[in-house]
């Protein structure tokens, strides 16, 4: 079985991109993703088709986090895998809040865990609970906004080991209901074995990658959310990912 990813598990942060920003839902309010995403990488591809991306917020400044995925995975000589994924949870703690006049950024703490409910002998789960610590920062300028940080993966399991990521978007509202957005990013290795590991090829080595995507507004309740990348210098593990997802906000 080919290492893709940590396995099938989708590690988005802030829909669509891997980064997050640091603004919670708005107390007593809903902000659900009903979603597909996918990575290719080394001719398999694995990936959530569909996922409910479910966010509440519970108090001020707090957002409640779970995730439900259906994962596929695919590789060569085996057919497709289809079943239950890893599920997650998390919250968000805004802990700094800042308005366009302020020379600061808003922060938030957003951890989270992902549990091993998918079956990690058909890579649909990672077969061990993982855990990501990130902070994240934001700064809104008129039309542009920027927003980043990055966090600690605790990635037990064997061949593993913890690893950084850390990344950046950068937003321009093109329109009242169009909103366009790149993403860079950068992890150190999730895998034991160094870059010539037979082993492990696709998680042994450094890599990056970008995303192009945006939001469109459809109504004040429906929103569509979509993005598109590949890996940059280790291109290996990410010759082409997407996310899309309709979006209720109520």
């Amino acid at each position: 079985m080919p290492i893709v990813l940590l396995s099938s598990r989708v590690c988005l942060a802030g829909p669509p991109f891997l980064t997050d920003d640091p603004v919670p839902v708005e107390r007593g309010h809903w902000e659900i993703n009903n979603f597909s995403a996918a990575t290719l990488a080394k001719g398999a591809v694995a990936g959530v088709l569909p996922g409910v991306d479910a966010n509440y917020g519970a108090i001020e400044n707090v957002q409640l986090h779970l995730l439900v995925p259906l994962a596929f995975s695919q590789w060569n000589g085996v057919s497709t895998q289809y079943g239950a994924g890893d599920i997650e949870i998390g919250a968000k703690y805004r802990f700094v809040t800042a308005g366009e006049s302020d020379w600061w950024p808003q922060i938030a703490f957003y951890p989270f865990l992902d549990f091993p409910t998918g079956n990690g002998d058909r890579n649909l789960g990672t077969g061990v609970t993982h855990a990501f610590l990130p902070i994240w920062l934001q700064k809104d300028f008129g039309k542009w906004t920027v927003y980043g940080g990055g966090g600690y993966w605790i990635n037990p399991g064997p061949g593993n080991q913890n690893f950084w990521f850390a990344g950046g978007v950068l937003q321009y509202q093109l329109t009242d209901n169009l909103a366009l957005a790149g993403e860079v990013f950068y992890q150190t290795a999730s895998m034991t074995g160094g870059p010539d590991s037979a082993g492990y090829p696709l998680g042994s080595r450094n890599s990056a990658g970008f995303n192009i995507g945006g939001t469109y507004d459809i109504n004040a309740t429906y929103h569509i959310l979509f993005s598109f990348g590949r890996g940059l210098d280790n291109s290996v593990t990410n010759d082409f990912s997407y996310y899309l997802a309709l979006q209720l906000r109520y």
